[in-house]
């Protein structure tokens, strides 16, 4: 067993190519060579640049390995005898690369990288921005052009270092002006393609933003490390804490603009789901309104659990290294504010610290809650005001009322102190309502009742009249204490439900990933980590919920109370149901494989049968009519016989042929012999059979292309032979052919109908036939095997609108002379 550390990976990363990551690799092991430490070139490539090359003098270079694979010879990185000299660096390039298959040889370049990680050597590799998996669909709407070649972007955040290469556009294309990176005859085609000045601009603040979201992981990490809570300045940061109220907007909109005037600034909107009654008056319908709103200004959504607002709010912020919360001024009036003292508002004010709070006003300011809101839980306020109110409040009505004595009958003074006790009921519940019955009893027993001055305990009408005030009395505070409680466990179920439907909405509407669910479990509860493990850890220090057989969500810091459990079970099974999602997509995509290959036979046995007996019907029965004595032919008849078996025995070969390549090309076994062919020596043979096809265009100047000359044959026999099917009659198919940005284009051009809407993603497709009901026009071929025999050949077939009408058929393929690492249709720009 291998006992030595783990290497350490670094990473150069670059926006495009030729913004010199090879270069910089280089000099990064020619320095630490030159202090003494043991550097290793595993694989780079130069690309024929001098200046790179150079770097490479006085480095020991591992020999490459050379392989066959599809009529060509490539180089790739000799694994075995990196790992066999064990150096302490080895530099690597081009991360997202594919290995060439074969001999046991991992699929991907990061695989090999992988390895030497493992056995204790550090590595120094290149990626450029493009290559990311997460950016790839960006890059390709940027560029036009598709990346086939891609590494997960957590293979380069788990890097040790990542430095970014970074030159200004316009440098980058004195560079390509100069020579400095692609050869001269490329040059024009590039600048005016993958370098134009928006591209290269597109794809620096691409590397600029994902390098800047890996810095701010790495300094989260740094902070809950050393336990940081502090706010760091780095970035600026704005919350805005939504409540479900019309201001909300309002609230997004302003918080979005202080985000903007800083480059790089974060919106967060956040809101509090609360277990104390709040919860219940949010307006759902508003918070989902204001949820798109924040999602269509680019920033994020989070909804968190907690009894306190002001405190969740927070210790969220700071969670999130905030330097700024917004909030709405308060929706109550003066009187109830008087009342109930501060409010959300204020208490965040004095909790920030070093956030700043930006207090925003709105149209809703001081006119209330939408809804008639619920009284809330008692807090500790209210729990200690209750016993002082039910002492303190009938002390006070007495003072008042023996100022107008004589005036105020005793019915109304009961009543009165009637009054004071319910008062105290909605203020402090039973207890306060009990403490006040007793002393408003007494004191009007005392003040009131006549012999005023005296308690009158004897007379039984008097202690009846004081035992129904107090009965009364407390039943009155039991009816307000129970509404409280009935109040307290329906926001509770509200706010629960709100929790869980953001939760469901932001899976149905996203997919989430299994570390996005613990990162969205870690934000909502307040914690410091949420991870899934298969087995509980031991110790107390952390809160274990079963997430499904054979998981645990375990979550460390905050310890969730006993009423959050009960969410928190529901996110564990989320959770679960995600491992379990991730389950069978893994063996639904082992066994998509099987149920193609499933499908191709049951479409072939289900096509063939027609389209191969209908020329072998035909050629047999001339046959046995040549060879019958009982009728006599003339020499016409005769001629026409031939002709029939010829052509049937022709047609009966092309579907063979076509059949066979398509099987070789389905299990990967077609052999190639890829070399420079003229394409004016393959036209007149592919167009041979189909007379009514114009070429136009300098095919003769073309430069030679990299393909296999009888398969481009039968791609091009096939493109014309499909476009001459679909072209009215009277018109002729055209072809058309050009050089661009090191690979040749071919257009076979037909003015037929074109393409239904939903026509392309069926287009290649075997055994179809766009607009067919049956196999009688045959077995739908051709498309198939045209694409597949073009991407052997590392090219692409691409179907276009022609313009005025029908379709157009798009071969692309490398042009002879084009350097191997650049030939490949993702790598377009190549790579430095």
């Amino acid at each position: 067993m291998n006992d030595a550390p783990r290497g350490r990976l670094k990473v150069y990363l670059g926006a495009a190519p030729g913004v010199g990551k090879t270069y910089r690799m280089l000099d990064e092991a020619r320095r630490r060579a030159s202090r003494g430490a043991d550097v290793v070139v595993g694989f780079v490539e130069c690309h024929g640049r001098p200046r790179t090359e150079a770097m490479t003098e006085g480095l020991d270079v591992t020999p490459r390995l050379r392989r066959g694979y599809r009529g060509g010879e490539f180089e790739e990185m000799d694994l075995a005898a990196v790992l066999a000299r064990h150096p302490e660096v080895a530099v690597v390039d081009e991360l997202a690369h594919t290995n060439i298959p074969g001999d046991g040889r991992h699929p991907k370049r990061r695989q090999d990288v992988e390895d030497l990680l493992a056995a204790g050597i550090d590595v120094i590799t290149a990626v450029n921005i493009q290559h990311l998996e997460s950016l790839k669909d960006v890059v390709e709407k940027i560029t036009g052009v598709p990346q086939h070649e891609t590494v997960p972007d957590e293979v380069v955040r788990r890097a040790e270092q990542i430095e970014l290469v970074d030159i200004p556009p316009e440098a980058l294309r004195r560079r390509m002006a100069h020579g400095d990176i692609y050869a001269p005859e490329k040059i024009d085609a590039a600048l005016a393609n993958y370098f134009r000045p928006g591209n290269l601009t597109a794809l620096r603040q691409l590397a600029l933003l994902w390098v800047a979201d890996r810095v701010d992981e790495a300094l989260r990490s740094y902070r809950a490390e050393h336990a940081i809570g502090g706010v760091w300045e780095t970035r600026e940061r704005v919350v805005v804490a939504l409540t479900g109220g019309p201001e909300g907007d309002t609230l997004v909109r302003r918080a979005a603009r202080i985000a903007d005037r800083s480059a790089g600034g974060d919106l967060l909107a956040v809101h509090v789901a609360r277990s104390d009654g709040l919860a219940a008056g949010v307006s759902h319908a508003s918070l989902a309104r204001q949820r798109r709103l924040v999602e269509d200004l680019g920033g994020s959504y989070h909804s968190v659990v907690g009894d306190d607002v002001a405190t969740a709010l927070v210790e969220f912020a700071r969670a999130g290294n905030a330097t700024q919360l917004v909030l709405g001024t308060s929706r109550r009036g003066r009187l109830e504010r008087f009342l109930t003292g501060p409010g959300t508002g204020e208490t965040v004010t004095a909790l920030s610290g070093d956030i700043d709070v930006h207090r925003v006003t709105h149209e809703r300011e001081g006119r209330g809650a939408l809804l008639p809101s619920r009284r809330r839980t008692l807090s500790t306020r209210r729990l200690v005001a209750g016993p002082v109110a039910g002492l303190v409040l009938p002390l006070l009505l007495t003072a008042a009322l023996a100022q107008v004595r004589g005036t105020v009958n005793l019915t109304s003074e009961a009543l009165l102190f009637l009054l004071a006790v319910v008062g105290v009921a909605c203020i402090g519940g039973v207890t306060s309502a009990v403490i006040a019955s007793v002393t408003a009893s007494l004191l009007l027993n005392y003040w009131f009742i006549p012999p005023v001055g005296r308690f009158t305990l004897d007379d039984p009408n008097a202690l009846l009249a004081l035992g129904v005030f107090a009965v009364v009395a407390a039943t009155v505070a039991g009816v307000v204490d129970r509404s409280l409680r009935l109040s307290r466990r329906a926001a509770r179920a509200t706010a629960e439900a709100e929790t869980m439907s953001s939760l469901a909405g932001s899976i149905v509407r996203g997919g989430q990933t299994i570390p996005a669910l613990l990162e969205r479990t870690r934000e909502t509860f307040g914690v410091d980590s949420a991870e899934l493990v298969d087995a509980p850890p031991d110790g107390a220090d952390a809160t274990v919920v079963p997430a499904g057989p054979g998981h645990h969500l375990v979550l460390r810091g905050r310890t969730p109370s006993a009423s959050e459990r009960r969410v928190l079970a529901a996110f564990a099974a989320h959770v679960g149901s995600a491992v379990e999602r991730a389950r069978l997509a893994q063996a639904a995509a082992e066994v998509e494989p099987v149920r193609a290959a499933d499908r191709m036979r049951t479409a072939l046995l289900r096509a063939v049968g027609h389209d191969l007996r209908t020329p072998l019907a035909a050629g047999w029965a001339a046959v046995t009519s040549l060879r019958s004595h009982e009728v006599e032919f003339t020499a016409e008849d005769r001629d026409e016989l031939l002709a029939t078996a010829d052509e049937s025995m022709a047609r009966l070969s092309r579907l063979v042929d076509n059949l066979l390549d398509l099987s070789r090309l389905e299990a990967g076994v077609l052999t190639l012999n890829l070399r420079a062919t003229a394409l004016e020596e393959v036209l007149p043979a592919a167009l041979a059979d189909t007379p009514a096809v114009d070429v136009h265009g300098a095919v003769e100047d073309l430069p030679p292309l990299l393909a296999d000359p009888p398969l481009l044959e039968r791609v091009i026999a096939n493109l014309v032979g499909n476009a001459a099917r679909h072209s009215p009659p009277g018109t002729r198919v055209s072809v058309t052919a050009s050089a661009l940005a090191g690979r040749a284009e071919l257009r076979v051009i037909d003015r037929g109908p074109g393409l239904p809407a939903d026509g392309r993603d069926r287009l290649f497709e075997p055994f179809q036939r766009l607009g067919d009901t049956d196999n009688s026009t045959g077995l739908g071929l051709g498309l198939a095997l045209a694409r597949g025999l073009t991407e052997a050949m590392d090219g692409t077939l691409t179907p276009e609108d022609t313009p005025g009408g029908g379709l157009t058929m798009v071969v692309s393929l490398p042009l002879a002379d084009l350097p191997p690492a650049l030939r490949a249709p993702e790598r377009v720009g190549g790579a430095s």
